[in-house]
């Protein structure tokens, strides 16, 4: 304790502050003089502009695509998960349902989603009337009875490619 109280101690110690308080004036010198080459060469890098301010707008609008591009993936998967129920198989069957008229003006047209299921039309053609039939289906079947061009429209369908 006695060492503190002398002369030379309380010397060492603020020589020893002095030499603490050059080398902190050198060091902020030196952070001042490498932060204005960093901004240099950042403008320099980024030929005139400011290439760190360019950095954060990239980073901004590549955050914002990400986001939309998960967006548009739930509305995706949304759109796949409805899809199933929307008519993608088409069969149709053109024939004469009367001997008296002349062409294949009479039809059957079937309309099915992914999972068979849908309506076929029948849609019969003579000189004096024309009708239009429609019959539900539900797994390729139908409860009512179909006709043989009915049958084969659901056929078509069925083993038509999806659109």
């Amino acid at each position: 304790m006695e060492i503190i109280r002398t002369d030379a101690f309380l010397v060492a110690i603020a020589s020893i502050i002095i030499l603490l308080l050059i080398g902190f004036v050198v060091l902020l010198v030196r952070f001042s003089k490498l932060n204005k080459r960093y901004k240099n060469f950042m403008e320099k890098l980024g030929q005139g502009k400011n290439l760190e301010e360019d950095l954060e707008t990239y980073m901004y609008r590549v955050d914002k695509v990400e986001r939309q591009n998960a967006e548009i993936s739930n509305q995706v998967e949304t759109i796949e998960n409805n899809v199933t129920n929307c008519v993608q198989k088409i069969g149709m069957v053109r024939y004469n349902a009367f001997k008296d008229v002349g062409s294949d003006l009479s039809f059957a047209l079937a309309l099915l989603d992914e999972n068979n299921n849908g309506v076929v039309l029948n849609g019969i053609y003579a000189r004096e009337m024309s009708n239009i039939y429609a019959k539900p289906i539900q797994n390729g079947k139908s409860t009512y009875v179909v006709s043989e061009e009915e049958s084969q429209a659901i056929e078509k369908a069925m083993n038509s490619k999806n659109l």
